[in-house]
């Protein structure tokens, strides 16, 4: 099927280059002009025109890909937090800043509008199946480094085994780090086994499970940047368990808990591209 394929595309495209050389060799268009040439082209050149603006638009969009192309150094998302542009961009530009990174070729993805609850009444309730299945996807594609959530997002996250013990994970990378960010740590559950199948088929049944506990998030709320943002509710940070830029995490975690070292280049550099930017309303947390 694949060789056919090719084989159509093939002929469609020698197809159009032949009736475009003959279209510059065609004399009748040297006797027609205004309405009647353009009428002949299409009468008799309309296919191969075609082919040719379809072949422009994928150069033309091959290029524009390559030249606006930039390397993500870190993916993380908000999961039922509203950040401000304040926080946004401190979440975002200014940890590239911090960081030095050369933001015209290197950018932070930042997710957002990512809402998980089982509360019907919640206005964002709508929204948890498309959240779900983009977060299941991201995790999946290990395009998912660093969530930052509320509480009801913190308990699935962690009981569904998406996050890493922060314990482990950051005593093994950084101790000074994990002894400064210890007092923040927050422990939650795993669930590693559970009834919730046989008790689909069986009403009977009650809940039971073997979980472990261990501490798979951050309390964000005595630092800098999110815990000022003016959140009513505590904000956590949890590491997704697959990421594969793990040095980069690191280095996020120092960012935001403030205990990193910094030169005083990129110090002035988060400075000035700081004092640029207009001030912005804190952020919010929907309820």
């Amino acid at each position: 099927m694949k060789s056919e394929g090719n084989f159509s595309l093939k002929a469609a495209l020698a197809s159009a280059r032949e009736r475009l050389v003959i279209l510059l060799k065609d004399d009748n268009l040297n006797t027609l002009h205004g309405r009647k040439k353009i009428g002949h082209i299409l009468a008799y050149y309309k296919f191969p025109l075609f082919i040719l603006c379809i072949f422009l638009y994928f150069i033309g969009y091959n290029i524009y890909g390559r030249l606006t192309h930039k390397d993500v150094v870190l993916y993380t998302a908000l999961v039922n937090v509203v950040a401000g542009e304040d926080l946004t961009w401190q979440l975002r530009e200014g940890f590239m800043a911090y960081t030095g990174t050369d933001m015209s070729k290197n950018e932070l993805k930042l997710y957002t509008d990512l809402y998980l609850t089982d509360d019907e009444l919640n206005a964002y309730h709508e929204y948890t199946y498309a959240s779900r299945m983009k977060i299941l996807a991201s995790i999946e594609g290990k395009q998912m480094d660093i969530v930052l959530m509320n509480r009801e997002a913190f308990d699935a996250f962690s009981q569904n085994g998406y996050l890493h013990d922060l314990d482990s994970f950051l005593l093994e990378r950084d101790s000074d780090l994990y002894q400064a960010l210890k007092p923040a740590l927050v422990n939650n559950v795993v669930i590693l086994e559970d009834n919730a199948d046989d008790m689909a088929l069986d009403d009977s049944l009650s809940y039971s499970a073997v979980t472990e506990e261990h501490a798979f998030g951050l309390n964000l709320s005595g630092t800098a940047y999110v815990g000022q943002a003016g959140f009513g509710n505590t904000v956590y940070l949890g590491i997704v368990a697959n990421t594969p830029r793990e040095d980069m995490v690191v280095a996020y975690l120092r960012y935001l808990a403030g205990t990193g070292d910094k030169s005083a280049a990129q110090d002035s550099v988060a400075l000035q591209t700081l004092a640029a930017r207009p001030h912005r309303a804190y952020s919010q947390m929907p309820q």
